[in-house]
């Protein structure tokens, strides 16, 4: 890649910063459940082991560190080139190009207002019928992404 290629293209990661603190609040709470229900007796700890809710407690930890886990190894991210578009993941990558692309429109989830954290962009491309859903607060740098998603509006627009 040349030079002007490089400054051209952007990266931006999936934000694993939920599965993080999901699975800590899932932990703690397990593990506050585990010392309230055990039993100190003559200083010693017994854990009463037949009370269904730490399994159930159990479970859910197990499944949220296999979903942190998973979406660690899938590695997702939005990448930006002068292309066009590329979802990528550790299984495979899908291009958008330019020329491909029908519309963007950036907008708002409206079953949740104004809320900025909420905001969608839906990609037409020509030769779906649904559009693509991109959440861009889903990924890291939300702002810049908006920015390169923004700018990628404006270049499908002159087209």
């Amino acid at each position: 890649m040349t030079d002007e290629q490089l400054k051209h293209k952007s990266k931006f990661k999936y934000n694993m910063s939920f599965y993080y603190q999901s699975t800590i609040v899932y932990f703690v709470a397990f593990a506050i459940y585990l010392l309230i229900r055990g039993q100190f007796v003559e200083s010693s700890y017994t854990l009463i082991t037949r009370d269904p809710i730490i399994y159930l407690l159990a479970f859910i930890v197990v499944v949220s560190l296999i979903a942190l886990f998973f979406n660690l190894y899938r590695n997702r991210y939005v990448e930006f080139s002068n292309e066009g578009l590329i979802f990528s993941d550790r299984f495979g990558s899908k291009l958008i190009h330019k020329n491909e692309i029908k519309e963007v429109k950036l907008g708002k989830d409206r079953r949740y207002g104004k809320s900025n954290a909420l905001k969608l962009v839906r990609i037409k491309i020509k030769t779906r019928i649904r559009p693509l859903i991109v959440r861009p607060s889903d990924y890291e740098n939300e702002n810049e992404l908006l920015k390169k998603f923004h700018q990628l509006k404006l270049e499908v627009e002159k087209v």
